[in-house]
């Protein structure tokens, strides 16, 4: 399957479009739930749900009024983005391991990466490479080398998918993506400037709205959809980044979440 961006037509309504929930940030990191949530919505989806801390929701709201704060039926969930496993509750931890443990398609994301590993949701990981050295020892596998190259790389993120029974994309300049037994995906090198807080939290957004709208569930789906992502999160980047000229100038998380629309139409003209 080769994912593409789903254009809207006059049959669509917004639950057609798809719903995406996000079940992120936390009283610490509040940011993450409105960059994610921001994202997803300038992707172009039809729906998306949040549900988070009082902080974070009043933030997300004031953002983007049009978010439904609660619980409810999501064609792909996100979670994860601005937590952490040390603080997190021990009824959030249930409450994220009942969505792992449902037919829904899952982004996991951050803090909740530590709770992927038996997990029978269609999952989509989504670790840097200190946390991808995390979920590897947590499947008993050992880390990868801080200056492995792209093939070395590749190798792993295959590994880890084979071991996770799910679909991995590791961040970094230069993006793989691997289902369970199949090839990897590189996507990249991206544009410097995008390594800047906050936007992977942006790329968790664009993942759930594409998965949602995609209704991807299988891993190849799922990759195919990850890779899609990458290149969007890197065009909005390079887009954001363009205004300042043609050598690019600094942008923030929020830039990237922006220029989304511009990438999407690029894409999908």
């Amino acid at each position: 399957m080769s994912a593409r961006i789903r254009v809207p037509g006059p049959a669509d309504d917004k639950y057609r479009r798809g719903v995406v929930g996000l079940r992120t940030g936390s009283d610490a990191y509040p940011g993450a739930a409105v960059l994610g949530v921001e994202a997803a919505w300038r992707t172009g989806i039809g729906m998306v749900r949040y549900v988070g801390p009082d902080r974070a929701a009043q933030l997300v709201l004031q953002r983007r009024p049009e978010t439904v704060w609660g619980d409810g039926r999501v064609q792909a969930w996100v979670i994860g983005s601005g937590t952490e496993a040390g603080t997190r509750p021990a009824e959030e931890t249930a409450a994220l391991r009942g969505i792992l443990s449902g037919s829904v398609p899952v982004v996991v994301d951050a803090g909740a990466l530590g709770l992927a590993p038996g997990a029978a949701a269609p999952l989509l990981a989504t670790p840097h490479a200190r946390e991808h050295d995390a979920l590897r020892a947590a499947l008993g596998l050992a880390p990868v080398a801080p200056d492995a190259d792209d093939d070395t790389r590749a190798d792993a993120v295959r590994a880890t998918a084979d071991a996770l029974g799910g679909a991995v994309l590791l961040k970094g300049s230069v993006t793989i993506v691997a289902a369970p037994g199949g090839a990897a995906i590189r996507v990249g090198p991206a544009t410097p400037w995008l390594a800047t807080a906050g936007t992977g939290d942006v790329l968790a957004g664009v993942l759930g709205s594409l998965t949602a709208a995609a209704g991807a569930a299988a891993p190849d789906e799922l990759v195919s959809v990850a890779a899609l992502a990458a290149r969007l999160h890197d065009r909005a980047a390079r887009i954001a980044a363009g205004v300042y000229g043609p050598r690019g100038g600094p942008i923030t998380a929020l830039d990237v979440a922006a220029a989304l629309p511009h990438a999407v139409a690029e894409q999908s003209a």
